[in-house]
């Protein structure tokens, strides 16, 4: 007969969600688990649920019990037998990975390219800005075109080559990423495309540019390189060891941030150094976090850089 097991699955409080324990299978995994618990509360989704192992007496104050992760055996790699207690976290509200990068990277197209199309439109009729009907400057036209190059390649990357390590994330996530790139996206474009603005030299554009092209281009390699890594489909980290990420640890956020300082630097936008010195320092947080899972997952793991080469 096939053997089961209870499993006393309790809050963070310690309060029993399913009285008498939830039965699964002996070889249960942590999917099954999900799934089991699905089906005894249904308002719980596999997607919105995490598992720990309970912290163990006597640990430090902020020490966190050990997830349960997926696929794993729950008790061949964690031990557990019947009566063993599993703590539940509600995660919230569920949204796919891909979805939400869809939305943050759409978003911005919607929000950028109306003020390049319709200048006459909203400069001249909305606001009465005079000259709005003169023709566009060099500059504008390809701030525009990098811009939506950009965006267009993310939602390209998004669709054909990102393997996300997890497939949903929290709804407010949604939320707060579009209200941050469709933001500035709609106020940068307002000033790049203003009537009254005052170019840089045409030196100071085409070596903005192209060192914008340079690093848009290392960051597709970087993304696809990435992807190649998880080609059979594993969702477990591996060491990206090939091109510049023999160099630096987050060698995709480190193209990504230097093509905006390219961008800024031939268009010469306030609002434009802001959203790259925004993003920067999201980014030199999950680099820095990166660099500390890297070297505990791979033993001897070090770079001379972890996010900005010279300087960090």
């Amino acid at each position: 007969p096939l053997s089961i097991m209870k499993l006393k699955i309790v809050t963070r409080s310690g309060r029993e969600l399913i009285p008498g324990g939830l039965e699964v299978k002996d070889g249960a995994t942590t999917d099954d688990l999900k799934r089991a618990f699905f089906v005894a509360k249904r308002q719980y989704y596999p997607s919105r649920q995490r598992f720990t192992l309970p912290v163990p007496e006597g640990a430090d104050a902020k020490a966190r019990g050990t997830p349960l992760d997926a696929g794993k055996s729950l008790s061949k790699d964690y031990g557990l037998s019947s009566g063993s207690l599993v703590v539940f976290k509600d995660l919230g509200p569920q949204v796919p990975y891909a979805l939400v990068f869809v939305a943050e990277y759409a978003g911005p197209l919607a929000c950028y390219l109306p003020f390049y199309f319709l200048r006459k439109e909203i400069y001249g009729d909305l606001v009465g800005t005079p000259g709005a009907d003169a023709p566009l400057l060099l500059v504008q036209t390809l701030a525009m075109v990098f811009h939506t190059a950009h965006y267009a390649k993310r939602i390209l990357e998004t669709i054909f080559v990102h393997h996300f390590s997890h497939a949903t994330m929290p709804i407010s996530n949604l939320f707060r990423n579009c209200a941050y790139y469709w933001m500035f996206a709609a106020i940068l474009s307002y000033f790049i495309n203003h009537p009254l603005y005052t170019p840089v030299s045409d030196t100071q554009i085409y070596a903005g540019f192209g060192f914008s092209a340079v690093m848009q281009l290392g960051n597709l390699w970087c993304h696809v390189y990435q992807s190649s890594l998880r080609a059979d489909g594993s969702k477990e980290y591996k060491e990206p060891k090939g091109g510049l990420f023999a160099y630096v640890t987050c060698a995709n956020y480190c193209c990504e941030i230097y093509q905006w300082v390219g961008f800024n630097i031939a268009t010469s936008s306030a609002m434009g150094w802001l959203f790259v010195a925004c993003g920067a320092a999201q980014m030199f947080e999950w680099a820095n976090a990166k660099h500390r899972r890297y070297k505990k997952l791979f033993p001897g793991f070090k770079r001379p850089f972890k996010l900005l080469p010279p300087f960090y």
